[in-house]
């Protein structure tokens, strides 16, 4: 194990990202709801605010834990083709997963945001923060909804990866950082002592103590 939690990831993180300390416009954006304690740390340490990317997995049925793609606000999909052709999965079981998962998204939007609008992005340095890639399926819808908001540099930064999905990324965006790159990687779980899953709740009180410290 690499790491004791989330916090101590965060932690390390936010060292490999030293160099956007401070940097006018620039935004730390996590991906909850795990990614969102390890950006809360990134944005403290570095004085960047910080918002939400708000993406879904879309899971293989019978076996969620695996992804077959992902989705992201604004409608954007991403699907792993070769991972639904092995599995023979039918159009119709990829949609009754990605409506489910829609309907997660949008309730997480209104729980999350409430009335307040997202931030303004075109133009920014946006760095995409989660707290492991293993497909990479939610990072890359991620990156595509980043694209659709004109952002400037889209820079990804994860504690802990599987190396052949940051070596994809890095065909998609203008940075990886990722301190801990593995061949043998299992699952991102595998490297927190506590991976306890962050709830509604956690994602909610570390905004409002964002807001307050900005």
């Amino acid at each position: 194990m690499l790491f004791t939690d989330r916090v101590h990831a965060g932690n390390e993180l936010a060292t490999a990202l030293a160099d956007y300390a401070g940097r006018d416009n620039t935004i730390v954006l996590a991906l909850p709801r795990g990614g969102v304690p390890i950006a809360a740390e990134i944005s403290r340490a570095l004085r960047l605010p910080m918002d939400l990317m708000l993406v879904r997995k879309l899971g293989i049925p019978g076996h969620e834990e695996f992804a077959m793609g992902a989705i992201a606000s604004g409608n954007h999909r991403v699907l792993h083709q070769e991972v639904i052709e092995a599995l023979r999965l039918t159009p119709e079981q990829i949609e009754k997963v990605a409506e489910r998962e829609k309907a997660e998204l949008e309730r997480r939007e209104r729980v999350y945001r409430g009335d307040a609008p997202a931030l303004d992005l075109a133009g920014m340095t946006v760095i995409l923060v989660d707290d492991g890639l293993a497909t990479g399926a939610t990072m890359e819808a991620a990156i595509a909804a980043a694209r659709d908001h004109a952002v400037g540099e889209i820079v990804v930064a994860v504690p802990v990866a599987a190396y052949d999905t940051c070596r994809r990324l890095e065909h998609q965006v203008g940075r990886v950082v990722c301190p801990y790159q593995l061949d043998d990687f299992g699952g991102v779980g595998r490297w927190y002592v506590n991976f306890s899953q962050v709830s509604d709740s956690d994602v909610i009180t570390l905004l409002h103590q964002h807001r307050q410290e900005g």
